[in-house]
């Protein structure tokens, strides 16, 4: 059971911060140099409203299968403390998802659905700085667990 609970929780980190990047890095920048605002504006929307489901999909199993198995290995005294350091940034990230999804993302929908492209604009801008911050630590958390967890 642990080994499946280890699986979960890979596969939604690989999802979420994979996503992240491949939004950031790559989409990001062609979607600018192709696209004019109105359009570019509508995909964003659109490949919000398909990756946002599976963040809540992580969203949720990151910290289930996370406290399950710091859980199973004895509770948190007997946890390195690279787990302590992921368990903290991942909450950070949590809340900064939340704040996305609950503000500027539901902004940008109505705006993109009342043909405000100006004010959708500005909403995108915001996802984005948020998601360049999520990314940063989602790849801090990747990076502390290889370089702490012999620590």
């Amino acid at each position: 059971m642990l080994n499946f609970a280890l699986f979960l929780h890979l596969l939604s980190a690989v999802v979420w911060v994979g996503g992240m990047f491949i939004s950031y890095m790559c989409v990001r920048p062609v979607a600018a140099s192709l696209l004019e605002p109105p359009l570019r504006l509508q995909l964003w929307d659109q490949i919000f409203a398909r990756f946002f489901p599976w963040v809540w999909t992580a969203v949720i199993l990151l910290p289930a299968t996370g406290l399950w198995m710091i859980w199973q290995m004895g509770g948190f005294g007997s946890i390195g403390m690279y787990v302590h350091v992921m368990l903290g940034l991942g909450i950070v990230m949590i809340l900064i998802f939340l704040h996305v999804y609950f503000g500027p993302y539901r902004r940008l929908k109505t705006a993109v659905a009342e043909q405000d492209f100006p004010g959708a604009g500005k909403r995108l801008a915001q996802i984005r700085q948020l998601i360049a911050v999520n990314l940063v630590l989602g790849l801090i958390i990747i990076a502390a667990v290889r370089l702490l967890r012999g620590a």
